[in-house]
């Protein structure tokens, strides 16, 4: 009987333990690390959700900027940061979907590093050019690249951009060369002086640029068109034919974080995401938010893994 009550006796203070460890959570700033740079989609994405986070859980929450390795570097320090709850990962399908294939030695296992928390939504990619390319259909771009073999060159800023110019040349058999960038912004604006004619990127960054008249927006990678952009042709209906790329986001802490902090973030997060407000103020970035259980989030990784490991393949790419 001493023995028995022992037992119930650890069982209930561990119980109390984790009710007071989620009860005191948060007592100081929670760090929400970026896969990209400033102006990134993934930057503004944080932002977005930072302010309101904080105000719900009575917090700073401080966005900070890990650029490098499409990710992968933002993805390994959480990966080793204490499981506490205070050093989160906007992750995205760059260091968590694309990065497994796309890298020899990738230093964090994407299944076993991580405690999921909450998706966050997805981003639309579309395939812009500058304006001096002469074409205005993903056809014509074809046409002009075959007729001018290495004249054309594309840039990139994450694994989507990678795979998606990578898997266009595989498919049209066509010669352009591949010039990789950190982030986002600076790739834009080396396609915008037209030192690079061509990239794949998030309408969150893209846009504006398209609606200026800056870049020519020539189709999405969904298999279905944006309701942010729905004169945008896709890419299946440009003859590649199944082509359908979900560039997505998420929300994650490093593994063996407290069950009942991820269930906290989890309530906290889905009522910031889901609020009208934020889907508001993200449709116009380009950004559709949508938020889930760490459960759902942890199946969507696996699916991912799957189809990003044979887009990777089908396109031909060589891990580096």
């Amino acid at each position: 009987m001493r023995k028995l009550l022992l037992v119930f006796v650890a069982a209930g203070a561990t119980m109390l333990s984790s009710a007071l460890r989620a009860d005191d959570y948060p007592s100081r700033p929670i760090t929400l690390v970026a896969v990209f740079g400033p102006g990134s989609a993934s930057d503004t994405i944080c932002r977005a959700i930072a302010e309101p986070l904080g105000a719900a859980l009575k917090q700073s929450v401080i966005v900070e900027d890990r650029p490098g390795a499409d990710g992968a570097l933002a993805a390994l320090y959480v990966a080793r940061a204490a499981p506490d709850g205070y050093t989160l990962l906007m992750g995205t399908n760059s260091p968590l979907s694309a990065a497994p294939f796309l890298m020899k030695s990738l230093s964090y296992d994407v299944m076993k590093d991580f405690s999921p928390v909450t998706r966050v939504g997805s981003f639309t990619l579309m395939l812009v050019v500058n304006p001096s390319v002469p074409a205005n259909s993903v056809k014509e771009l074809i046409e002009y690249a075959k007729a001018n073999p290495g004249k054309l060159s594309f840039a990139s800023a994450n694994t989507s951009g990678i795979v998606a110019g990578e898997t266009l040349k595989h498919w049209a058999g066509i010669d352009m060369f591949h010039v990789p960038y950190k982030s986002s912004p600076p790739a834009l604006q080396d396609v915008i002086s037209g030192r690079v004619s061509m990239m794949f990127t998030d309408l969150t960054t893209g846009l504006p640029h398209v609606k200026s008249g800056a870049l020519r927006a020539l189709s999405v990678t969904r298999l279905r068109r944006s309701l942010l952009f729905p004169e945008l042709p896709t890419l299946d209906e440009a003859g590649v034919t199944g082509f359908d790329m979900d560039s997505w986001a998420g929300i994650v802490a490093p593994a063996h974080t407290p069950p009942e902090i991820v269930t906290k973030l989890n309530r906290e997060l889905r009522k910031v995401i889901d609020s009208a407000e934020l889907k508001s103020k993200l449709s116009n970035v380009g950004f559709e938010a949508f938020s889930s259980s760490p459960e759902e989030l942890e199946g969507f990784i696996k699916g991912q893994l799957g189809k990003w490991g044979t887009m990777v393949k089908d396109a031909g790419i060589q891990p580096q």
